[in-house]
């Protein structure tokens, strides 16, 4: 949080002739090139400015982005092979040697990292991708003998199929009808 009147004036900042404009000093009134018009902005700062009053400037909150998804397997080749070729995840980052893989997940990143006690897969969560059309992954998945049935029609008006990754991670896959 910035405390000040705002406009880079803050206090203790020096001005031409070695003084400081400031709540200290002189109020903002007193400052030659005070202009009401451009220290008010509503979009930054919704709290009324009043002249001679110290002006709080809040920064708007950013929540945080997801980076990615960490999935640890003891069959780290064969992940990464699945999700490239059956899901069609695209690998950003291949490091054999670390048994690391970053693949593009649309917004977000999928890591595969190959350990040896990578845990029981969970039933706790799942990852949910939205595709354009389900018929040519469904394809794949049926190719690569994984367990799924055909894609459904979900009451809210999406097409989705539910399978596991060969670990055993629950899979969601879901599309939205095209516009007509």
């Amino acid at each position: 949080m910035i405390v000040g009147l705002g406009g880079g004036f803050e206090k203790g900042i020096p001005a031409a002739g070695g003084r400081s404009w400031g709540r200290g000093h002189f109020s903002a009134r007193e400052r030659p090139e005070y202009n009401a018009s451009r220290h008010t902005n509503a979009a930054r700062d919704p709290l009324p400015f009043s002249p001679g009053m110290p002006r709080v400037t809040v920064a708007r909150h950013t929540p945080p982005s997801l980076f990615s998804v960490e999935l640890r397997t003891s069959r780290w080749a064969t992940l990464v092979e699945w999700y490239r070729t059956v899901l069609g995840l695209r690998v950003l980052v291949r490091v054999v040697d670390d048994h690391y893989a970053l693949l593009e997940a649309g917004d977000t990143r999928l890591a595969i990292l190959g350990r040896s006690t990578p845990g029981d897969a969970s039933g706790r969560w799942s990852l949910g991708f939205e595709v354009v059309d389900l018929e040519p992954i469904h394809a794949r998945l049926v190719a690569a003998h994984a367990e799924c049935g055909p894609p459904k029609q979900h009451p809210e008006g999406f097409r989705e199929l539910i399978t596991n990754d060969p670990d055993g991670n629950r899979i969601r896959l879901f599309s939205w009808p095209s516009p007509h």
